[in-house]
């Protein structure tokens, strides 16, 4: 079967965790990534074998590296665009996918009328099937969908209420703050409620915001109104058994997000990132017809396997599961949750590259 050749636009913190995804894939091939100026992560690039695009300058990267051709050379070579370039460029770069007549894929940051549907495989990946336009929603957006999802299959979702205690930058952004302060987001709701919209339409969502010094990760803290009574054991066994959700204990000495960072160094995982959204099961509990529970979203990798499905949907894979399994096999995130369908030879993980 002829691999799907995916080009990936901007090789920041997304950008290079997307590539390092695709080429573990073994239905997808990394034709390239684009990049604006040199910095370490080009050398990175080159190291590793991937070719380098620029955009419409080259900005002295030929001094650096040596350059595969434009961006527009690169999309002719794709099947499929994943572009993780900062808000707005994405969509300014569709002009480019749209006269090329490529697929693209666009992220969280951009405003969700830049694609035809917005994503998150757990949530609503047939409504991806064959599109050309798709936009994975942001970290946050994406977090809240997948546990949301879950107690809406069980019970029914109609009402949440939900506080983000958002991570005031990625580690790498060391020009940003706060440093000793927390900043209130002056929106209300904030955009996150709004954006779980184009998810899950059905629930009405109500988001606060506020920003913290840490770069670490983003904590929510959720009250969801179910239609049935809610079972705080049945919650519990859901969430541990659903994949790309982590279900973490006190007890386990796992008490905080540098804890989960901590944790995700120690299975293995590269760069220390944590692509299933963490729930301490001590956080979670019912009272009348209402769902309390606090979850971690790691804000530079959880939308990793979004994307990856995303390819999938949109070249015509229909099955869901299927495409989920073998994202998850690939990147080491069946957590043992369940045993994997799929034989060796068709997928050989890498656990630890991602």
């Amino acid at each position: 079967m002829e691999k799907i050749k995916v080009g990936v636009v901007g090789y920041g913190t997304i950008g290079k965790r997307i590539a390092d995804a695709v080429i573990l894939q073994p239905d997808m091939e990394l034709v390239g990534v684009t990049a604006h100026s040199y910095n370490y992560r080009i050398d990175i690039a080159q190291e590793k074998g991937i070719p380098v695009f620029y955009l419409e300058e080259k900005n002295g990267l030929e001094k650096n590296c040596k350059l595969a051709g434009n961006l527009k050379a690169l999309v002719n070579k794709c099947d499929v665009v994943v572009d993780c370039s900062p808000s707005p460029c994405g969509a300014e770069n569709k002009a480019v996918y749209e006269e090329l007549g490529v697929k693209a894929i666009f992220q969280g940051g951009e405003k969700s009328e830049v694609a035809q549907t917005s994503f998150v495989a757990q949530c609503n990946y047939e409504k991806s099937i064959n599109k050309d336009y798709v936009r994975v929603v942001s970290c946050n957006t994406t977090g809240l969908s997948r546990s949301l999802k879950i107690l809406d299959d069980l019970y029914g979702v109609t009402k949440v209420n939900a506080t983000l205690i958002r991570r005031a930058t990625d580690p790498g952004q060391v020009n940003k703050g706060p440093i000793n302060a927390i900043v209130p987001t002056m929106e209300l709701p904030s955009h996150h409620g709004p954006d779980v919209l184009t998810i899950l339409p059905h629930i009405d969502v109500f988001t606060m915001a506020v920003v913290v010094p840490t770069t670490i990760m983003h904590m929510h803290n959720i009250s969801a109104k179910v239609t049935k009574t809610p079972d705080l054991e049945e919650i519990k066994k859901k969430f541990k058994s659903t994949p790309r959700l982590r279900v973490v204990s006190a007890k386990e000495k796992i008490t905080s997000t540098a804890h989960l960072a901590e944790l995700g160094r120690d299975l293995g995982y590269s760069r220390g990132d944590m692509m299933d959204i963490c729930l301490w099961e001590e956080g979670i509990a019912v009272k009348d017809n209402e769902v309390f529970f606090m979850q971690a979203v790691h804000q530079e990798s959880d939308v990793i396997p979004e994307n990856i499905d995303a390819i999938r949907a949109m070249m015509g894979m229909k099955d869901a599961d299927m495409s989920m399994e073998i994202t998850n096999t690939s990147l080491g995130l069946m957590n043992g949750k369940k045993k994997s369908k799929i034989q060796k030879t068709e997928v050989e993980p890498e656990k630890g590259l991602i």
